[in-house]
């Protein structure tokens, strides 16, 4: 199974991030554009994960999990991979607030699914929320710029899924365990 971990912002949130979208759309018209059910904030990309060690994955990360607060986040702003917006393939919502705790329970996440064996990339968190990609790369300073102007209320981060992606045709997510954090 395809896994990763999430953590979703409420319907206003996303209603304000879709208003920044709809404004950065007409500056970058070869992106794809990910619809609003996809949107979340990554924690912990796993990647396969066997189905019979799916259960135990996700009992090690609820534990972890369980262990943090809860956070105050908000939407700010926007980026891109790799953060030169002239040469770029990735357009993203940035996040603010209690990010440091957020990369926290990333980290943690990530030293529990090592721990058991799942291979997950040892890089920096980088908190944010992915609107666009690109098929090559491409100038998005256009819509980035769009995106600088978002500046969302702030919400209380108090739940953390276990999402099931599959890729065949359009992206589909399933979420198949939640967990709240303390």
């Amino acid at each position: 199974m395809r896994l990763f971990t999430a953590v979703v912002p409420p319907a206003a949130v996303l209603d304000a991030l879709g208003a920044a979208v709809e404004s950065a759309r007409p500056t970058a018209r070869s992106l794809r554009w990910a619809p609003r059910e996809q949107w979340h904030v990554t924690l912990l990309f796993l990647g396969e994960v066997p189905d019979e060690r799916v259960d135990a994955v996700a009992g090690e990360l609820g534990r972890v999990t369980a262990r943090h607060p809860a956070m105050s986040l908000r939407l700010r702003g926007g980026g891109t991979f790799p953060p030169k917006p002239v040469r770029s393939r990735v357009l993203w919502a940035g996040l603010d607030g209690d990010v440091a705790a957020l990369a926290e329970l990333a980290d943690a996440q990530r030293e529990a699914a090592a721990g058991l064996g799942v291979p997950v990339e040892n890089r920096r968190y980088v908190p944010h929320l992915t609107v666009a990609r690109a098929r090559i790369t491409t100038n998005l300073t256009a819509p980035c710029a769009r995106l600088d102007a978002l500046d969302t209320e702030p919400w209380e981060a108090a739940e953390v899924q276990l999402v099931r992606s599959r890729l065949s045709g359009a992206p589909r997510y399933e979420t198949i365990a939640a967990w709240q954090l303390a």
